[in-house]
């Protein structure tokens, strides 16, 4: 049964046991990821959730997807003011004119730098040396909120013009990406990711 959450298996107890949490920490939260349009997803994603819940975006997802092309990068990086309109109209997804507006300046950024080093896998992944960091928290409260690693990251994307790309957002970008392996040691996918 789809919503049946699996109670064998020690997990990082944030998902709440909520079976849409369980499913993405289980399936999708740490696996190294490198496809750009995936990439820019999560970088969307991420940046929406600034100030809210990750189960509220996560909700949504299906929404987000519908609304903004699949994430599409030309797409989404050729948005008009009518499209904005459109979006903020947009009961399904966060309606917030800032955060829009940044998911469609940031598109056009990663278009410059698939231009400019060929792709946006390239350049996320060369702050961690192409490598995942395999970090070993015992408990939930171990996990920082930033590191060196996001801080250089979130420099380096300010000054390129990306928006909603602060330090603690890129972190919890890089934990979702798989770019480090946040899952506490005792959870049966930290083993799974491990590539140490």
């Amino acid at each position: 049964m789809e919503n049946r959450i699996d109670r064998s298996v020690t997990r990082c107890e944030w998902n709440l046991n909520d079976a849409l949490l369980t499913r993405y920490h289980d399936e999708e939260w740490g696996v190294p990821l490198h496809d750009d349009r995936m990439l820019f997803e999560f970088l969307a994603l991420d940046g929406m959730q600034a100030g809210l819940s990750w189960n509220t975006i996560l909700r949504k997802r299906e929404n987000f997807r519908q609304a903004f092309d699949h994430f599409e990068i030309e797409v989404v990086a050729g948005y008009t003011d009518a499209k904005i309109q459109a979006l903020l109209a947009d009961a399904g997804i966060v309606r917030n004119k800032a955060k829009i507006n940044a998911i469609i300046q940031n598109a056009r950024h990663v278009l410059e730098i698939q231009q400019e080093l060929g792709s946006l896998d390239a350049y996320l992944w060369s702050f961690t040396g192409g490598v995942t960091v395999q970090n070993g928290w015992q408990t939930l409260s171990q996990i920082p909120a930033t590191s060196p690693i996001s801080d250089a990251m979130s420099k380096d994307m300010v000054a390129r013009g990306f928006k909603f790309c602060g330090s603690t957002i890129l972190y919890a970008f890089m934990q979702a990406a798989g770019m480090i392996n946040d899952h506490i040691v005792t959870c049966f996918r930290y083993k799974e990711l491990y590539t140490g």
